[in-house]
C-alpha cells in the first residue's frame, strides 16, 4: 500500500473524528495516524498497526455502548408513552360515561320538578298536610319519606358524579402532559442513537476490508480473553442450578432467535435489540419482564453468580445499559450490538454489572 493511500486513510479518520468531538457525540481519545511501518503490523495489513486497530475498536465500542444506553431511555419512554396513551384513552371513556351520567340525573331532577309543577307548586308534604282524609294522611308519609330520601339520593349522585367528572379531566390533563414528555424524551433518544450509530458506522466503513476482518478478530479476541479470566477467577466454580420451567422455556425462545439481526427498539419477530430479546423471552415464558436492561436491573429480583442458573438474565456495565439470557455452561444468548445478530457468547465477556431471576 502505498503512502498516498495511507494519507488518505488516516486524514478521511482523522476528519471523521473531528466532526464527531466538534457535534459532542463522542469523547473518546482521537484515533492515531497509521503506522505502515510498525513492527505490531502483521503481514498484509492495510496501514494500521494493531495497536492503532486496538484504539479503533475502543472507540467504536464506546460509540456503541452509548447508543445502547440512548436506546433503553427511547425504549422507556416508549414504554411510558403507551401507558400514558393508555390512561387517556381509559380517562377520555370515564369522562364519555360521566358527561352521560350527568345528563340522565339532570332528567331525574327535571322529571321531579315538572312534577311538583303539575301538583300546584306544593311539596308533596304540603300536600298531605292540607288533606282532610286521615286516612290519605297516612298511607302518605311513607311515600314522602321515599321522595325525599330520593331526591337526597338524586343529588349527591348528581355531586359525586360531577367531582369524579372533574378528577377524570384533571387526570386526562395531566397524563396528556406526561404523554408530551415522553415525546420529547424519545425523538431526543432516538437521535442520539442515530448519531452514535452512524459515527461508529462511519469510522469502521473508512477501513480496509483486511482491516474490518482484522477488527472484528480484535473484538473477537478480546471478549475471549475477558471471558477465561472470568472462568479462571472461579466466578460459576459452584454454579450448577437447572432451569425452572419457566426459565427453560425462555432459553429455549431466546436460543430460537440466534441468526436474527440486532435493531434498536425491535421486539421481534425479525430483529432484537438485546432487552427486546430477553424481554420477548420471558413472555413467551408467560412471566412479563420489564421492557429494559435498566429497569430490569431495577426491579427483578436479584441473586448471587453462584445461584445462577438457566433463564436468570445478566446485566452488563455500570449503567445497566446491556443484558443477556444465561444459557447454562457459562454462556449467554444475546443481542450484541448494531451490525451483529443474535448470537451465544461468553457470559463473561463484558464487564458484569449482576444478575437477576425473572421468576424468583
Amino acid at each position: 500500500m502505498n503512502r498516498r493511500h495511507c494519507a488518505t486513510a488516516a486524514i478521511t479518520l482523522v476528519c471523521a473524528l473531528a466532526l464527531l468531538t466538534s457535534t459532542g457525540q463522542a469523547s473518546a481519545a482521537p484515533v492515531p495516524e497509521p503506522s505502515p511501518s510498525s513492527s505490531s503490523a502483521p503481514a498484509g495489513a492495510q496501514g494500521y498497526s494493531t495497536a492503532d486497530l486496538e484504539k479503533v475498536r475502543e472507540q467504536i465500542e464506546t460509540l456503541y455502548r452509548k447508543a445502547g444506553a440512548a436506546t433503553d431511555a427511547y425504549n422507556l419512554a416508549e414504554e411510558q408513552t403507551k401507558k400514558q396513551s393508555g390512561e387517556i384513552v381509559k380517562l377520555a371513556k370515564a369522562i364519555v360515561d360521566g358527561q352521560a351520567r350527568i345528563a340522565a340525573l339532570k332528567d331525574r331532577a327535571g322529571a321531579q320538578a315538572r312534577e311538583q309543577y303539575r301538583n300546584g307548586g306544593l311539596p308533596p308534604g304540603a300536600q298531605l298536610a292540607l288533606s282532610n282524609d286521615p286516612k290519605l294522611f297516612l298511607d302518605g308519609i311513607n311515600k314522602v319519606r321515599q321522595g325525599q330520601q330520593a331526591s337526597k339520593s338524586l343529588l349527591a349522585e348528581l355531586n359525586q358524579t360531577q367531582q369524579d367528572l372533574e378528577t377524570y379531566t384533571q387526570d386526562a390533563s395531566a397524563n396528556w402532559e406526561k404523554l408530551e414528555a415522553n415525546r420529547v424524551k424519545q425523538a431526543k433518544a432516538k437521535k442520539k442513537i442515530n448519531a452514535q450509530i452512524k459515527a461508529a458506522e462511519k469510522l469502521e466503513s473508512r477501513l480496509e476490508k483486511k482491516e474490518r476482518d482484522r477488527l472484528r478478530q480484535l473484538e473477537q479476541d478480546a471478549a475471549n480473553e475477558a471471558q477465561t479470566a472470568w472462568l479462571s477467577s472461579g466466578a460459576i466454580k459452584d454454579v450448577s442450578g437447572e432451569a425452572s420451567e419457566a426459565g427453560a422455556a425462555a432459553v429455549a425462545f431466546a436460543t430460537a432467535q440466534i441468526g436474527k439481526p440486532y435493531v434498536w427498539g425491535a421486539e421481534g419477530p425479525g430483529s432484537f435489540d438485546c432487552s427486546g430479546l430477553t424481554s420477548q423471552a420471558w413472555l413467551a415464558a408467560k412471566r412479563p419482564i420489564p421492557r429494559t436492561s435498566q429497569e430490569q436491573w431495577r426491579l427483578l429480583p436479584r441473586i448471587d453468580i453462584q445461584d445462577m442458573r438457566p433463564g436468570d438474565l445478566i446485566i452488563y456495565h455500570a449503567d445497566a445499559s446491556h443484558v443477556g439470557m444465561y444459557v447454562g455452561d457459562g454462556a449467554i444468548v444475546h443481542s450484541p450490538r448494531p451490525g451483529r445478530n443474535v448470537t451465544l457468547a461468553g457470559a463473561g465477556s463484558m464487564k458484569i454489572l449482576g444478575v437477576v431471576r425473572p421468576d424468583k
